[in-house]
């Protein structure tokens, strides 16, 4: 399980686009690391004790997920982001921190899931067509 405990050393988001025709976020932080989180990623690995259970071993596999697409970004305090997805899920809070794990894990956690769909019977054409890019380049808005 991916833990989403803030810490003083993690980087900040400076900026986020949300680019709903190829479902990604697009996040950049302060000390230059820039990730284009997709939206199925997000969804599957949302923080929320729906997704995640009360305790190791709890996680809910979500299926399904492929078109999910971000329908709202809202900020909490000054250490994280609200997200609503498109099929009504809203209760993750995703802070800085589990935003920059997601971001520099992301290759390994979309295999993960794939090998978890796959071991239910679900099949990986439910997200295989995930783009789990790291951007390197700049010039991103606000979005």
């Amino acid at each position: 399980m991916l833990g989403s405990k803030q810490s003083a050393s993690v980087p900040t988001p400076v900026s986020f686009t949300a680019r709903q025709k190829s479902r990604v976020l697009e996040v950049v932080f302060d000390d230059g690391a820039e990730f284009s989180l997709p939206f199925e990623l997000m969804r599957v690995y949302s923080p929320s004790a729906e997704v995640q259970g009360h305790g190791e071993g709890q996680q809910t596999l979500q299926t399904g997920k492929r078109n999910v697409t971000l329908a709202a970004l809202d900020p909490v305090g000054n250490y994280g982001v609200k997200p609503t997805f498109s099929d009504g899920h809203e209760s993750g809070i995703f802070t800085w921190s589990y935003l920059y794990k997601l971001g520099r894990e992301q290759d390994a956690l979309r295999e993960d899931y794939f090998q978890r769909l796959d071991a239910a019977g679900h099949g990986r054409e439910a997200g295989r067509d995930l783009s789990m890019t790291t951007k390197k380049a700049g010039g991103h808005g606000c979005g």
